[in-house]
């Protein structure tokens, strides 16, 4: 419950943050002003504009994406029992770009990828095809006799991400000058262009998603036994194995369709709630959701003030966040990866 209070009022803070200011309180009676809840806490039209329009869009699309990557991330860290198996690490972010990018050059211009209803779901529908493509190649070269090794899915995930790297700066070399722009939002990740629309769509795609892996999370406690010893207590590990990849998949792919990469969150946040609650995946991977939430939309209030009124890509300040954390993981863990 602590954590959800602080997921939420780093929501109403952040929502209020920006050129034009809102108290915390102004937001709060904004917010029940849209279920025609009147609080004594005055606010102009203008502020009830720019935070309708503008804030609470970008800061519900945190925080569905952030819940979204961090519970796939916890999912993939337990069923591999490594602190290392992230999406990103294994490709499947990688994998998303190609897709989003591969469909920006393609098509055409950048920006007729969102004119129409149907060329708007192509582009995430691209880079969830790319995801679960990647994801499922990256799975069978470390799977061998019906057991999923660790560490050749990681290296898979680096030589994967390599692959995507070139694909990617082949079409930045052939891009025109707007999709070069579009190429930039997808390799950097931003939250620039919320909306209400794109709110709905990763809403759609995320709440269920998180929800499955949340109700799966008790059977990825009995993979801490050992594969063997969770499939004489009667768990079939590889369909288990099959269904984290693909919600994983959906996810990461959908949210780099809408978002862009965005690194770390799902390394990160898993690896803080263990330390926090222990390896119970029950308390975890629903932990690891809030927090991602919460954790993400302060990395996007920093990135849209810190060098305000510019912004910063929002890619660039998770990994800021998140490499010297990866790093300490890394020298934490040393001699048990």
């Amino acid at each position: 419950m602590m954590l959800l209070a602080l997921t939420i009022g780093i929501a109403v803070i952040s929502t209020g943050i920006g050129a034009f200011s809102t108290s915390p309180m102004q937001v709060i009676a904004i917010f029940f002003n849209m279920m025609n809840i009147s609080i004594p806490f005055e606010f102009t039209p203008e502020q009830e504009a720019v935070v309708l329009t503008l804030r609470l869009p970008r800061v519900m699309l945190a925080l569905l994406t952030g819940a979204g990557i961090a519970a796939a991330g916890a999912t993939i860290q337990a069923l591999f029992r490594n602190p290392l198996a992230d999406p990103g690490l294994i490709g499947i972010s990688s994998g998303a770009a190609v897709g989003a990018v591969g469909m920006i050059v393609l098509i055409g211009s950048g920006a007729a990828v969102w004119s129409g209803s149907f060329l708007t779901l192509l582009l995430p529908f691209s880079a969830f095809i790319a995801a679960v493509s990647t994801a499922y190649f990256v799975y069978k070269i470390s799977t061998k006799d019906g057991h999923t090794q660790v560490a050749t899915m990681l290296l898979s995930g680096i030589a994967v991400n390599a692959l995507s790297g070139a694909f990617i700066g082949l079409m930045t070399f052939i891009a025109t000058d707007v999709q070069l722009r579009n190429i930039t939002f997808w390799s950097l990740g931003s939250l620039g262009g919320a909306q209400w629309e794109s709110v709905s769509i990763m809403g759609v795609i995320v709440i269920p998603c998180t929800a499955l892996l949340i109700g799966i999370s008790g059977k990825l406690n009995l993979l801490l036994l050992g594969e063997r010893e969770a499939e004489h207590l009667g768990l079939h590990t590889q369909r288990l194995q099959r269904m984290v990849i693909i919600i994983a998949a959906v996810v990461v792919g959908s949210s780099v369709a809408l978002c862009g990469i965005i690194s770390f969150i799902g390394l990160v946040v898993p690896h803080l709630i263990r330390l926090i609650t222990g390896p119970d995946n029950r308390i975890v991977v629903p932990g690891a959701a809030i927090l991602g939430g919460g954790l993400l939309c302060l990395a996007d209030t920093a990135a849209r003030t810190i060098a305000a009124p510019a912004e910063l890509p929002l890619g660039i300040v998770t990994a800021a966040i998140g490499a010297p954390f990866f790093l300490w993981i890394l020298t934490r863990n040393r001699g048990e990866l």
